[in-house]
């Protein structure tokens, strides 16, 4: 049995070090420390003060030798210099010194072949519960008595960089070290920075295993066929997954192997801002559930009832779960290769189809544009909507140039064969402000029509503007539904729109090629 202290890190004379507690004591600790609030029937209500979502200029990657070139550097990933880095955590270690600390042993992977064992060090209770609510748990008590990890999370919200000090952009920080197999994340306490920082090390560490790490959601269904749903915040990842109808692999980070899929994580991160009974049982009940975290959650103090409804802290608003709370999950996290790959997207111009079917190079296209759109209210200064182009559905974590990514991809569906359609989530009969949303209900019924195959027999017609097919007929959803410009009343300012949105797909493919030439990167074959 090793030894259990935390040295290895240079992090010594703290206070108690409490290891690997389970749930409820988990909860005790928090309630002690007066990090939160018990809620009605047992979830638990957290506030991430004035950080209530990413903050992705504030995230950098030390410049090493060993990954220097290798990272793909740019506005994503900024390098950060070592000496500053050791610097920094040199005051991060005194100010660790006589507090009490919290420490997760766990796993991100499913897969044992690939799987990366970690260590989450937390200042706090509640985000060492959200450690383990994330990340797969190892239940055997002589495994985490000699559990080894290869990498570690040093969570310190309350200590805040100096800027002009420690070289970082604010008072936040989440600094990944591939050559110290560290990330250190302080000045903010949103939980989801832990888990994309993982989500990032697993990106990088994958490819070069030949394995595809991806942003999606995962199922599969009483056939045995596996899905996955690509797609960027808000266009409905983890609700379309979460199906009755199948079971849940995993709602946000996967690796495809030669095994075939399997999640990263052991829980989910699911938003629930207006979340509804009716139109999202699954994920509403685990909103009701002793275990789970409410992120900016409102409460009512005095009869601790929640209020899914209100936006009055931030529209992030956050549960973060383990998948066990879903009944009909896969324990296990494994997947078999996918039949179906589906790219959603949120349009809020009007006019990308509810579903087309892709060739296996539009697919790789649209995976490496990245597309969806920006509305009002999702972030301070939008007032009309705004295209917005995340390459891989997840460019912030991906700590390798997207072609390697893509081209993978491309390799794994051609070697399974797979269907790969497109799916707009968004608007539709007009524009954010004029139209409306596609339902909840068409979309399932696409999504149905898909995986069960009825959609690959309809009869298609060609989309001039963005060379797409598009099904005529999908059982469940009018056949005007299924026409992005029949719902316009001046066809002219559809046609317009479109054109635009079609010239914006183009530019930024083409200025991506262009610059990986100019970096002599390999570009999409």
């Amino acid at each position: 049995m090793q030894e259990k202290n935390l040295s290895m890190y240079g992090l010594v004379n703290t206070g108690v070090v409490y290891w690997n507690l389970p749930t409820p004591a988990l909860y005790a600790e928090s309630v002690r420390n007066r990090e939160g609030f018990i809620a009605h029937l047992g979830p638990y209500v957290v506030r991430t003060g004035h950080h209530t979502g990413r903050s992705p200029k504030d995230k950098f990657i030390v410049k090493e030798s060993s990954s220097e070139n290798k990272i793909w550097w740019g506005k994503e990933n900024r390098p950060f210099d070592k000496a500053h880095f050791d610097a920094l955590y040199y005051r991060i270690m005194a100010y660790l010194q006589g507090k009490q600390l919290y420490v997760q042993d766990c796993y991100a992977g499913a897969d044992q072949g690939y799987r990366l064992p970690i260590r989450v060090v937390t200042e706090t209770a509640w985000h060492n519960l959200f450690a383990r609510n994330m990340f797969i748990r190892e239940y055997d008590r002589d495994k985490l008595a000699n559990f080894d990890p290869q990498f570690c999370v040093v969570h310190i919200p309350n200590f805040h960089a100096v800027p002009d000090l420690d070289a970082t952009n604010s008072e936040a920080f989440i600094i990944l070290n591939f050559e110290r197999k560290m990330a250190l994340i302080g000045g903010t306490s949103y939980a989801g920075e832990i888990k994309k920082a993982v989500f990032t090390v697993m990106n990088y560490f994958l490819p070069q295993k030949d394995v595809l790490s991806m942003h999606c959601s995962a199922n599969i269904g009483k056939e045995g066929d596996t899905a996955i749903f690509f797609g960027l915040s808000g266009t409905g990842k983890t609700t379309l997954s979460t199906d009755p109808e199948r079971r849940l692999i995993g709602d946000d980070e996967h690796g495809w192997s030669d095994n075939g899929v399997f999640n990263f994580e052991g829980g989910c991160y699911a938003k629930v801002i207006r979340l509804s009974q009716d139109g999202e049982p699954d994920i509403y009940e685990c909103t009701r559930k002793f275990g789970t975290i409410l992120e900016n959650v409102a409460i009512d103090i005095e009869t601790r009832r929640i209020d899914l409804n209100d936006s009055s802290l931030t529209e992030n608003t956050r549960a973060a779960y383990p998948i066990t709370h879903i009944e009909n999950s896969i324990p296990d996290g494994m997947g078999g290769h996918p039949q179906n790959i589906i790219l959603l997207t949120a349009d809020a111009f009007g006019v990308m189809p509810p579903v087309a079917k892709l060739t296996a190079e539009q697919a790789q296209r649209y995976f490496l544009i990245g597309y969806t759109a920006k509305v009002a209210g999702t972030e301070s200064g939008i007032t009309e909507p705004q295209a917005a182009f995340s390459s891989c559905f997840g460019a912030p974590f991906m700590a390798l140039e997207p072609t390697v990514y893509a081209n993978l991809l491309a390799k794994k569906i051609a070697k399974h064969k797979v269907n790969c359609w497109l799916v707009n989530t968004g608007w539709i009969n007009g524009p954010y402000g004029i139209g409306e949303r596609i339902s909840i209900q068409h979309t399932r019924a696409i999504i149905r029509a898909i995986l069960n195959g009825t959609l690959s027999k309809a009869t298609y017609r060609s989309d001039k503007t963005f060379g797409l097919e598009i099904p005529q007929e999908c059982p469940e959803v009018p056949s005007f539904v299924l026409d992005p410009a029949s719902g316009w009343d001046d066809k002219n300012e559809y046609r317009t729109q479109a054109e635009k949105l079609a010239r914006m797909f183009d530019n930024v493919y083409t200025e991506f090629i262009k610059d990986n030439q100019t970096r002599n990167v390999s570009a999409l074959k």
